[in-house]
């Protein structure tokens, strides 16, 4: 995948639902804040996205370094 492809609405309006189900029942954490962000920022998914598609790229080729 080499272009960012945003999410349907209907998904993260059903996460953001999940979010505060979840904040009503337990409460705040820093896992419900992240995941609001993430439901609320575009630029957050995409720079979310762009950061695995970089995790992913340098474990291409370092990946086995580790193992040395």
């Amino acid at each position: 995948m080499t272009e960012f492809k945003d999410y349907k609405p209907e998904l993260i309006a059903n996460k953001l639902k999940q979010v505060e189900e979840y904040e009503a029942k337990y409460g705040k954490s820093l896992r419900t804040k992240a995941i609001r962000k993430w439901c609320e920022s575009t630029e957050y998914r995409k720079r979310e996205w762009q950061f695995r598609q970089s995790v992913a790229e340098y474990a291409k080729y370092n990946a086995h370094k580790a193992l040395l």
